[in-house]
């Protein structure tokens, strides 16, 4: 098998390596950490760019040319990806993320790519998108404290307050809506096992087929394994 099959193409990787190489690690310490921001990007650096590129390499084999992806919550761990897109499948990639610092940080390095974080909600995007990546963001638990341990099989009985869990379902399960909505007809989904559940209920929902693939892949950051979606094929 050709080595242009089995790795990114080299350009790519020199791309993504000057990328990760320029970050702003000491800005990029808080975001991630409370305390040990520099200790932390010593240790996830390296996995980061490599477990990324292995996803991107899967991305390469499942999507088509020119097509457009919406990634929902991106930020370092989506790099290789987002770089593979755009420079060896010629995609539009519009990557959002709540943390107006990160995206700081990411925009000052990808400016030599022209690929743009916006730090606003996913939501605003424009038109219809055949990709959709959205991992480990339904289950945050920044931004879901209540709901974030039950998809985790880590809930307390005695502590979960039904009101405000219910509140967090609502505010994901607007999400999921808003996002599927914009998904092109068949397209993919790449997501987290623990998130899949939320993708496959608006599919059921909508009557929409979908397929689970079989085979997980690790990431850097968070830990919470890769999996994709095929929305629209039965």
């Amino acid at each position: 098998m050709k080595a242009g099959r089995t790795k990114l193409a080299p350009a790519t990787r020199r791309l993504v390596a000057e990328v990760y190489g320029s970050l702003d690690y000491e800005a990029l310490g808080p975001v991630y950490c409370y305390e040990g921001g520099d200790e932390f990007w010593r240790a996830k650096r390296g996995p980061c760019a490599r477990l990324g590129s292995r996803v991107a390499l899967l991305l390469r084999k499942k999507l088509r040319r020119g097509g457009r992806s919406l990634y929902v919550g991106a930020g370092v761990s989506e790099l290789p990806a987002l770089i593979m897109e755009t420079q060896e499948l010629g995609r539009a990639v519009e990557p959002y993320n709540l943390r107006r610092a990160e995206v700081a940080s990411l925009n000052r390095a990808c400016r030599p790519i022209s690929i743009a974080f916006q730090a606003v909600d996913a939501v605003q995007a424009k038109g219809r998108f055949d990709h959709l990546w959205m991992v480990s963001v339904l289950n945050d638990p920044e931004r879901f404290p209540h709901l974030s341990p039950l998809s985790y099989g880590r809930g307390n009985p005695l502590t979960l307050d039904p009101l405000k869990f219910d509140r967090e379902r609502r505010i994901v399960r607007a999400l999921v809506a808003r996002c599927m909505g914009k998904l092109a007809r068949p397209g993919l989904v790449t997501t987290t096992t623990e998130e899949v559940i939320w993708v496959a209920e608006w599919c059921h929902r909508h009557r929409v087929p979908y397929r689970v693939g079989k085979r997980y892949y690790p990431t850097a950051l968070v830990g919470d394994p890769i999996c994709f979606i095929q929305i629209g094929k039965s």
